[in-house]
């Protein structure tokens, strides 16, 4: 798998004229070489060239790493400093006229490297590891469609636990359990009651459960590296005024932005599909945030389905589709599903249903 994501690398960067690609330990080197060394502040890079590909790497780390990993290591000890290291792996790697560098990285790791190439034409990696990680491949379409499934089993058991005077917090230790159980761990949990819903980014509180409460909840897994987010909204006991036509609204946004979500599209069309529908409906000013975000090694990352992004759909493309309308000191209602792009069409991970949780207070 490793080695494919490297020839595909190499063939980006020739198409975007990138001569060398340097990454930090993050998703990113994850991504291309299933490392996820220890980050201090010693130096620990990949660099990758069209014929040499080798990894700056703090000797005590070494063994560690080569057992995940057959590429060389360009190895330093804390008595000799990354200097002599970095400067023989940059020699090897050949001429350079362009770099791009992981923006995820150290600042002074990016440095490093910069001040070794001064002259050189500069980029991040959007444009190559970046344009490569938007494109899930099918042993990635698994793992997030497993993570989905796991997350609408947490989601029923979330809802199924509500009770009176129950607490965010004692709801959100169901999700964990259900996550546990599944052989998942925890990505996030956001559990609001109430009025706590309008926040788009509450944190679980020991905010209690009382009758006519709206509650939102939006929660995400992690398993075999990749993760989940959905959110889903109901109510506990009699529905809010106003809710089950808010929710309406939003059912009819997330379908519409889920039929615009195609190959070739602009990011900002799936965006005003979803936002037209709620402005056209009177609550424009109530929706607060973008559309939609990439999900993929991170929870967040490219396509970000935002107003004003040009950038087309590609096949197997990942990514949330979650309007909002949030009624301060009220209540909020969101609805999220994660999408792939494939064939002509976005396709959902989730199989929950999405209609609002009617919830009987007892």
């Amino acid at each position: 798998m490793y080695d494919e994501r490297l020839a595909r690398l190499r063939q980006r960067m020739a198409e975007t004229g990138t001569d060398l690609v340097a990454i930090g330990p993050s998703s990113n080197m994850m991504y291309m070489a299933g490392l996820s060394p220890h980050g201090d502040e010693r130096p620990v890079m990949l660099i990758i060239a069209q014929d040499h590909a080798a990894l700056l790497m703090p000797a005590l780390n070494t063994d560690s790493s080569r057992q995940k990993t057959d590429l060389p290591f360009y190895a330093w000890t804390d008595a000799q400093g990354p200097e002599g290291a970095l400067v023989k792996l940059l020699d090897d790697m050949g001429p350079v006229g362009s770099v791009a560098v992981d923006e995820t990285m150290r600042a002074d790791f990016a440095l490093l490297v910069l001040d070794h190439l001064p002259d050189v034409r500069r980029s991040f990696l959007y444009d190559t590891v970046g344009w490569l990680r938007m494109r899930k491949d099918d042993g990635e379409f698994r793992a997030l469609k497993e993570n989905a499934l796991i997350n609408d089993n947490a989601m029923r058991a979330a809802f199924a636990a509500l009770k009176e005077g129950v607490t965010e917090r004692e709801i959100a230790d169901v999700v964990r359990k259900s996550y546990a159980d599944q052989g998942a761990g925890t990505e996030f949990i956001s559990i609001c009651f109430g009025e706590n819903g309008a926040f788009p980014h509450h944190h679980t509180s020991d905010r209690r459960l009382k009758a006519g409460d709206a509650v939102l909840i939006d929660i995400g897994s992690r398993k075999d590296g990749y993760p989940s987010d959905m959110t889903r909204s109901g109510h506990f006991g009699p529905a809010p005024e106003d809710f089950d036509k808010i929710a309406a609204v939003l059912e009819r946004a997330v379908v519409a932005a889920i039929e615009a979500a195609k190959p070739g599209v602009p990011a900002k069309a799936v965006d005003a599909a979803a936002r037209d529908v709620i402005a056209q409906a009177g609550y424009g000013e109530f929706f607060l945030h973008r559309t939609g975000h990439g999900v993929g090694i991170d929870i967040h990352e490219p396509p970000y389905i935002t107003a004003t992004s040009e950038l087309p759909l590609q096949e197997g493309n990942v990514f949330s589709i979650e309007p909002g309308i949030y009624l301060a000191g009220r209540f909020g209602v969101r609805l999220e599903e994660l999408v792939i792009v494939r064939g002509n069409r976005a396709e959902v991970l989730s199989e929950l249903p999405r209609q609002p949780v009617a919830v009987k207070a007892s």
